[in-house]
């Protein structure tokens, strides 16, 4: 089933049980934060919550906020039309496993046919609900010119289009160094080959014209930035919330370096993405999205700072300078739903978020180590801080093998702690984990220290984007790993036994 709007998955998120409304005025201003966050912290993930009243400024916004949309295993499900998470990843592993790769390149190959099996790949329409209402800042009209028919919703003030200081977007936490678009799909492209990248950046609103893009350095949006930057040319930049909520998870997704966001989110839809050509530059995106925000950022000009930001590390991230973007269109729906989220101490809704992408990709990991079992991405490492895997091992230094080679696969360079256990043990059971990790290691024998590329969001690091990294063999030892006494056996009872208790009748 695939979702025409963002209005469309409240509803049915709702019809399910899996929404609260709440109807009565609450502030954009961190109240909707504190709300969320309680929520969120529930057991299983809490529900999704609709704000049918923000407030800007103490005026009540015409768009109401939802969130929370995505976290819970149910609601991950749902928003795949499917049972689970485990069933979508099985199925996806099961068409790339058709044919065993040769090489990386035969594997990445297999991953876009396996993607686009069912579906064909995103296609360009005229128009589509995103362009119902269109703002031109760019165009010599004025303001009530460009949008005649606009709701009086600002008490004592003429009809105005919505710009950014209108629109219900949250400062989440008190340090904050301002609003942030918190969920934001943003759409460049590769001035030499015309390679469209879907990514989510966080936007932090200056004006209502402006706003800082938080591209971190590794990332693709970033390296397009940097060839614009070497040629001093406008980057078009074109921002876009809502639609379906394939579209926000395949922004997070971590896609090889080359594969279109769009045709996994066309995948999971189950229907192709159909795309528009923005208003006010040549960049697409989906027909179906709630609010485009569109734009450019200028190399000719100075980079400023971004930020604080409470951040999902559960710390601030401190200001750093950022391209500045300006907008020059915003269009969106009559009827759109304003789609937010928040992060910080977890457990919050990214956790669900990030754990289908681990889950979605792990046949992309066991085709290049076919030994790997399960991996783990646990809450409480905040995605990159810890990393578990669990393998079957058959010779002597494999665990550290496979330590290099998720060092060396894209975002995995970010893990700063990387744990192997052995294949029976549950890497998404912490307190197994760590029976293992205390019972099974010696750390002067065991653990390997590094350094590498690191989150720049990390701020226990000396420099930005920088750090070391430590690895932990949690396996049983064999020979040729400088252990050389028998591995003894886990206590475990007698199979007969334990059926046999089980068949008993409970005593009093």
């Amino acid at each position: 089933m695939a979702f025409e709007s963002f209005r469309d998955w409240v509803e049915l998120l709702e019809k399910a049980g899996e929404l609260i409304r709440i109807s009565h005025p609450v502030a954009t201003e961190l109240e909707i934060t504190e709300i969320a966050d309680r929520e969120m912290k529930k057991p299983g993930g809490g529900k999704a919550l609709l704000f049918e009243k923000p407030t800007v400024r103490g005026v009540v916004s015409p768009f109401p906020v939802a969130i929370n949309t995505l976290g819970s295993w149910k609601r991950m499900a749902m928003s795949m039309n499917a049972a689970s998470v485990d069933d979508v990843a099985a199925e996806l592993g099961g068409l790339m496993k058709a044919r065993p790769p040769a090489s990386m390149k035969e594997a990445l190959r297999l991953l876009s046919l396996a993607l686009d099996l069912r579906h064909a790949k995103p296609k360009t329409v005229k128009s589509g609900p995103c362009k119902e209402v269109i703002h031109r800042f760019d165009a010599p009209t004025s303001r009530r010119e460009a949008w005649p028919d606009a709701p009086d919703w600002r008490k004592g003030t003429d009809p105005l289009p919505p710009t950014l200081a209108d629109l219900p977007i949250l400062k989440c936490w008190p340090l904050d160094g301002g609003r942030f678009v918190t969920l934001p799909c943003v759409v460049t492209q590769d001035p030499d080959t015309g390679a469209r990248n879907l990514g989510m950046y966080r936007i932090q609103v200056y004006d209502d014209r402006t706003t800082g893009v938080h591209w971190q350095l590794q990332k693709v949006a970033a390296r397009h930035g940097r060839r614009y930057y070497e040629t001093g040319q406008r980057m078009p930049v074109a921002i876009f919330l809502g639609g379906d909520p394939m579209f926000p998870f395949a922004a997070t997704a971590p896609l090889p370096d080359g594969l279109d966001e769009f045709l996994l989110a066309g995948y999971l839809r189950k229907k192709a993405v159909e795309l528009v050509k923005c208003e006010t530059n040549d960049l697409e995106v989906p027909a179906n999205a709630d609010f485009v925000i569109e734009g450019y950022v200028d190399p000719t000009e100075p980079l400023r700072m971004e930020g604080p930001f409470g951040d999902h590390t559960g710390y601030y991230t401190l200001p750093e300078p950022y391209p500045v973007f300006h907008v020059t269109a915003i269009t969106h729906r009559k009827d759109a739903v304003y789609p937010a989220t928040i992060v910080g101490i977890p457990p919050m809704e990214d956790f669900y978020i990030g754990a289908a992408s681990v889950k979605l990709f792990l046949p992309i990991f066991q085709m290049n180590f076919p030994e790997i079992v399960d991996i783990s991405l646990p809450a409480e490492g905040t995605f990159h801080n810890l990393v578990v895997v669990s393998i079957r091992k058959t010779y002597p230094m494999q665990a550290y093998k496979i330590m290099h080679g998720l060092w060396g696969m894209g975002q995995m360079m970010f893990s700063k702690y990387i744990i192997v256990v052995d294949a029976e043990v549950n890497v998404h059971d912490t307190r197994e984990v760590l029976f293992h990790l205390f019972a099974d290691t010696d750390p002067q024998r065991d653990t390997l220290l590094t350094r590498g590329p690191s989150d720049v969001l990390d701020h226990a690091t000396s420099h930005i984007g920088v750090g070391g990294k430590m690895g932990f063999d949690a396996t049983r030892k064999v020979a040729g790993e400088g252990f050389d006494r028998p591995w003894p056996p886990i206590i475990q009872m007698d199979a007969a036994v334990k059926a046999k208790v089980s068949s008993m009748t409970p005593q009093g």
